[in-house]
């Protein structure tokens, strides 16, 4: 199997993220970008105004946003519900080392204690 294919949002992240800081970035980069998208999402449906937090907070559960991560959506207990992979680190051509998806491991996946919340 061969790397899962990367959205418009992933590729123009990366190739921002490379044209600024001559680097891959992180699994860790790509969640934080996330996050700053997610709150993003808040603010703008409460036209800036942050004194609304039940509004915030709602909308933001509607993970309404373009992730890195393609589809994206939270469950019950606000933790993502995602795809998870099997992966490889392999040389790429310039010689760094790059992450390779051999294989999806789960997909949809839901963290086993929802069910346990409300």
């Amino acid at each position: 199997m061969g790397e899962r294919s990367a959205n418009d949002v992933n590729k123009k992240f990366v190739a921002d993220y490379k044209a600024k800081f001559k680097s891959s970035p992180s699994f860790y980069g790509a969640q934080s970008y996330d996050a700053a998208s997610l709150i993003n999402s808040a603010v703008v449906a409460v036209n800036g105004d942050t004194s609304k937090k039940e509004e915030m907070r709602k909308e933001m559960e509607k993970a309404n946003f373009k992730s890195v991560r393609g589809g994206f959506k939270f469950g019950n207990n606000h933790v993502p519900i995602q795809n998870f992979y099997l992966q490889d680190v392999v040389k790429d051509a310039e010689g760094g080392f790059v992450l390779k998806t051999v294989a999806t491991i789960v997909e949809n996946d839901q963290d086993r204690f929802h069910d346990k919340c409300r």
